[in-house]
């Protein structure tokens, strides 16, 4: 049996250490990488006419998504076992808020949470196939948010070359002639899909899923 106070140790670590050393990790990824951002020119419309959006990807693709987030604040779902409070005690160092609940524990709740936040004028953040997946197929609890609220949902990918790379929990990068980083959306639901170049309908395929 373990020993209550270690175990009491090891939860103080993982709540007080690993979210700076997180948030710091996902910096400086970001700056070591060649960012370019493809297809947000409606997201920005969409800001500059004071409304707001219902941001979703995929759950692998988690780690980077902060670098790519357009707006100023979000509301993040976000389980509530115990690494879902990591993540969110991360995610509050880049000045986001965390709605706690998931499929299997607390989701009625959380739903109706960001539905009064998605009426009330403020952004959403969601992972459509969730933790336990399937991998990349979405459920249908994005597309009733979208309903409640009113919000257009913005599927949002992030991917990277993978020559010599190295795993990063979202993808692979190359540090050969510096490392090169893609984010990606699509044009939100409900408006007129844009043309696109063959990279991003690469990148941004999987995720008309919706």
């Amino acid at each position: 049996m373990r020993n209550p106070a270690m175990k009491r140790v090891e939860n103080w670590l993982k709540l007080s250490v690993l979210p700076p050393i997180g948030a710091a990790v996902i910096r400086g990824l970001g700056r070591s990488m060649r960012m370019d951002s493809q297809g947000h020119e409606q997201v920005d419309a969409l800001y500059r006419e004071g409304r707001h959006i219902i941001l979703a990807f995929w759950h692998a693709q988690q780690l980077m998504i902060p670098t790519g987030y357009r707006g100023s604040e979000a509301n993040v779902l976000i389980s509530q076992h115990q690494d879902g409070e990591i993540i969110a005690r991360i995610i509050s160092r880049f000045g986001h808020r965390a709605v706690r609940g998931s499929s299997t524990r607390g989701g009625a709740l959380a739903l109706r949470e960001l539905i009064r936040l998605g009426r009330s004028g403020a952004d959403l953040v969601v992972t459509p196939d969730g933790p336990k997946g399937p991998r990349q197929v979405a459920k249908l609890g994005v597309v009733q948010l979208a309903k409640a609220t009113g919000l257009p949902i913005v599927p949002l990918a992030f991917s990277c070359s993978k020559k010599n790379s190295l795993r990063a929990g979202i993808d692979s990068w190359s540090r050969i002639h510096g490392p090169e980083g893609s984010i990606c959306g699509v044009p939100p639901s409900g408006f007129c899909e844009m043309p696109m170049n063959r990279q991003w309908k690469r990148h941004a395929g999987s995720l008309r899923r919706f």
